[in-house]
């Protein structure tokens, strides 16, 4: 463990609201740095959909920036889709990272971008195409399923305005807990969707009670 302990490393999480929380993200990363003995040189978090721009992604600018001044080896993120839902914002990161030396670790994978000599690892370049393929098509396929519904309600008569006392139309509602959605379609009970988001069990029933049926 003593051999890795000069090795400076910045972790990166992210969630898609300020009412989610990144403390699992950090916790699990700063064990893993721990364990490693890798050095923590900072810690960048955001709060932003994943799916904006690229110069929204302030994160994203810090941690290039720790690369570029040559403070850091390695970069921590939970996983793929904590980069970034576009393709194009991703392959950019890591190769900015790689440009710069520094490789970037995802620990759902337990995968590095760069080998211990420094080249490129051929099966971290398959692996991050399918999963940054694979966030990207899950939320166009959460967007089309909050689209369709909702067509199938208005369908139905189903009345999709504003509830009394919310200032959120219903579709405003499903799509700012969107994290939810894409959880009670996945089969999870209203507990346990509720755990995985870090949400309040009510929260949980109001977006199920929302979703079209």
């Amino acid at each position: 463990m003593m051999k890795n302990s000069h090795i400076p490393v910045a972790i990166l999480v992210r969630v898609s609201t300020v009412k989610q929380e990144t403390a699992r993200q950090i916790s699990e990363l700063q064990k893993y740095a721990a364990d490693k003995g890798y050095g923590v040189v900072e810690i960048c978090e955001e709060q932003i959909s994943g799916s904006v721009d690229d110069n929204e992604r302030h994160g994203l600018r810090r941690v290039e920036q720790l690369a570029r001044e040559g403070r850091i080896k390695k970069v921590l993120v939970h996983e793929i889709s904590r980069i970034a839902r576009k393709n194009s914002i991703a392959h950019r990161f890591v190769e900015t990272l790689e440009e710069c030396g520094v490789s970037l670790y995802w620990h759902s994978q337990s995968i590095e971008t760069l080998l211990p000599s420094g080249k490129r690892n051929p099966a971290s370049g398959i692996m991050l195409a399918l999963l940054a393929e694979m966030a990207r098509n899950e939320t166009e396929t959460l967007r089309e399923r909050i689209k369709s519904g909702l067509g199938l309600a208005r369908k139905r008569g189903v009345v999709l305005g504003r509830r009394k006392g919310t200032t959120l139309s219903r579709d405003q509602f499903l799509r700012k807990h969107r994290d939810i959605v894409r959880q009670l379609y996945a089969g999870h009970s209203i507990r346990n969707a509720a755990k995985i988001t870090s949400k309040g069990i009510s929260t949980v029933q109001r977006v199920k009670a929302a979703l079209p049926a």
